[in-house]
Order: C-alpha cells, then structure tokens, then sequence
C-alpha cells in the first residue's frame, strides 16, 4: 500500500537524480552506496510507482521520476532560500538596520557609532535619517525606524523610551569675540548681545528665552536657525554668540571659543524604541556601542 514518504527518501531520490548513480549520490549525501539504493527501493515501494529501471548496469529514471524531480525540486529551493536566509541572519540579523535621529547627533555622535558598528557587522545594510523630533516619533510609530535617537525626549504610550546621556548647553563664540576671556559665561553676560538661537520649538531655546526673562536679560538682536551647525557657522564667522547642545559644539571646537552657560540648560539625549516588537540582535548591538561612545565623553 501507498504511504507517506521520508524526508531521507526523498533526499536520496533527489540526490540520484542529480548525481546520476547511487555511488555519487552517496558521496554527495556523504553516505553508503547500500544505504541510498535501500532509501530508493523503499521510496519506489512507498510511492507504489516505479521511478527507475536499469539499462546496461545504470538506473534510468521512468517519466513518472522526471515529473516527481520537478516537484521535488521546487521543495528543495525553497529549502536552500530558508537556509541562505538563517545564514545572513546569523551573520548580520534581519535586513536593514534603520535608525533615525536629530541632525545634531547625525553629525557629532552617530558617525563614530556607525563607524564601529560596520566593523562589528561589515555587510550590514544600514540606514541612518536625520529628521526632527516629531518626525522621528511618527516614524518610529510606523515602523520606519528600529531605533530613534534624539536630543528632545521622545515620549508616546506605544514607544520605550529612555535617557542616554546627560549634559549642559553651552556658548560658542569666536575665539576673538570678548566673551571668550571668560571661563564660564552667565545668562546675564548675554544682554546686549546678537544671540544665535534655534527655532521658538526647540528645547534648548524654550530653556534659554525662560532662564533670560527670569534674570531680565534682553538680547540685542537674534538670528533663529533650525541647525546648531548653522548657529556654530555663524559662530565662527564672528556674527554672534550662540547657544547649543555640546555634542555639536564639540565638531566645531577648533574653530570655536566653546564655554559652559549658568543656570545650567540640561542637555539629554534619548534612545527610543517600539514596544509591539522586540530589538533585533543588531540594533541592541548599536545601542551598546552608542552607550560605550557617550561613555568616553
């Protein structure tokens, strides 16, 4: 009576069809020659069809074998595609590695993160988008990001959120503007200055306009701008004194007299991740170098 066939069955059935004798089928199989030629007899008994007969000491195989390789064939595809899959996933996890951040940390922070990761995981696809912070949350709600990281926090019931690192705002300058004799600098020492500032949304200029109408500190003019790169640009060419997170400040300290501010502006950046799905073993690899980077600092 017909029964259901073995996956050794026809593992050997496939390996005969492609070798052309039992004795190489056996080598790819890295088996017997007996062993084979009893999976075929048991195959041929099982399947109630006859699958090969012999001319001149070679097994020829029936028309009824032709269109069963087909089959099998296609099974076996889909086999070596599963098993090409586990091999990249093992070697550099699931597809591309999409992370999302502020402009700031794009050019400061992340580019020495993204440095050691690629030599950890070389192959790895990665994607690294620099938005502002509302986009970044609506991207990571959609699922168009593995991980976020910004320097506003990043709040929403649907994401796990947490801080990184923590730090001060601080005033750039150029190294020639007279502010720069000084150690520190206080809000008050911004009055009648040409203040540098980012956009009314930012979290650094809500802090900075707060902390100067409690002390009665009135800027001559401002320039607002949506980058802390742009206002370390004017910075250094001499236009006004600005006030930004440190990481940027940092980039540009060559060009830049960089001094801490009182009151203190806390600075933090944030990780953010989706909570309906778990961190691939690859973002989870560059959130640790991301926290070993703003360890050094």
């Amino acid at each position: 009576m017909p029964r259901p066939l073995s996956f050794r069955e026809i593992e050997a059935f496939r390996a005969v069809m492609q070798a052309g004798t039992t004795t190489a089928a056996a080598q790819l199989l890295h088996t017997t020659q007996p062993s084979v030629s009893r999976l075929l007899s048991q195959m041929q008994a099982g399947a109630g069809l006859k699958l090969f007969d012999m001319h001149k000491g070679r097994l020829r195989p029936t028309p009824e074998a032709l269109d069963l390789h087909a089959t099998v064939q296609q099974h076996f595809v889909g086999l070596e595609r599963i098993e090409r899959e586990l091999q990249g996933l093992r070697m550099s996890g699931a597809g591309t590695l999409r992370i999302g951040c502020t402009p700031a940390l794009g050019l400061s922070v992340l580019p020495a993160v993204v440095h050691a990761f690629v030599q950890q995981h070389p192959g790895t696809p990665i994607s690294l988008q620099t938005l502002g912070t509302a986009h970044l949350r609506e991207g990571l709600q959609l699922g168009q990001f593995d991980l976020v990281v910004s320097t506003m926090a990043i709040d929403a019931p649907d994401l796990s959120a947490s801080v990184l690192h923590h730090s001060q705002a601080v005033c750039v300058m150029h190294p020639a503007h007279p502010l720069a004799q000084r150690g520190q600098l206080h809000v008050s020492d911004l009055a009648d200055q040409l203040l540098l500032t980012l956009n009314a949304d930012d979290d650094i200029c809500r802090q900075l306009q707060q902390t100067m109408q409690r002390h009665g500190v009135q800027a001559r003019s401002t320039i607002e701008t949506t980058y802390s790169s742009t206002i370390c640009c004017l910075a250094a060419e001499g236009t006004g004194i600005g006030v930004v997170n440190p990481y940027v400040a940092h980039k540009f300290a060559a060009e830049l007299a960089v001094r801490p501010l009182l009151p203190q502006c806390p600075v933090e950046i944030a990780l953010a991740l989706p909570l309906h799905r778990a961190p691939s073993a690859r973002a989870d690899s560059f959130v640790q170098l991301l926290q070993q980077q703003l360890q050094e600092r």
